[in-house]
């Protein structure tokens, strides 16, 4: 064998192993993934079993408290303004948790469209809104940032998109 061809065999099994090394890397990855979604994408594509980031705002009258096996359970319905899902979290949910303030849940979609949530993201101060939660809104076409704060979930039925109709 030639010097040049043993190079080339060299070169080759290289690159196998590097690519071997990436898909076994990324199919790690993948698994591991967590997407943000908004109730009105999960409305239109449930994601059963699958770990997703809901974000939106609290429905205002949504929320409930109460114990179960000695263990807090609250229940409440996270919204975009156009669709509404029903989220189950067992545990003490952050200080800062309210009706009306912008949300982020990490859970999974359980048949039935309940979104069982595992942890529960609040908000920080009155001007805080999670990026995605915002991108969210403004795609909607409920929230210009240009127009001022978000308005509060409980006015989202009576607003108007702005250029459609009047």
């Amino acid at each position: 064998m030639t010097r040049k061809r043993r190079r080339l065999w060299l070169l080759v099994a290289c690159g196998v192993g590097v690519g071997s090394a990436a898909a076994i890397s990324l199919s790690a990855l993948s698994s591991n993934l967590v997407f943000f979604v908004s109730p009105s994408q999960l409305a239109q594509q449930p994601e059963n079993g699958r770990s997703l980031r809901l974000g939106g705002m609290v429905e205002q009258g949504s929320v409930r408290h109460e114990l179960l096996n000695g263990k807090p359970i609250t229940t409440f319905r996270v919204t975009d303004g156009h669709a509404a899902v029903k989220v189950s979290y067992e545990g003490i949910v952050p200080s800062l948790f309210r009706e009306g303030q912008g949300v982020v849940v990490l859970g999974t979609m359980r048949p039935g469209g309940l979104f069982r949530a595992s942890e529960v993201l609040a908000k920080h101060d009155e001007n805080y809104m999670p990026k995605d939660v915002a991108e969210a809104l403004k795609k909607s076409g409920r929230w210009n940032p240009a127009d001022g704060p978000p308005p509060p979930a409980s006015t989202w039925d009576t607003m108007r998109v702005k250029g459609a109709g009047g």
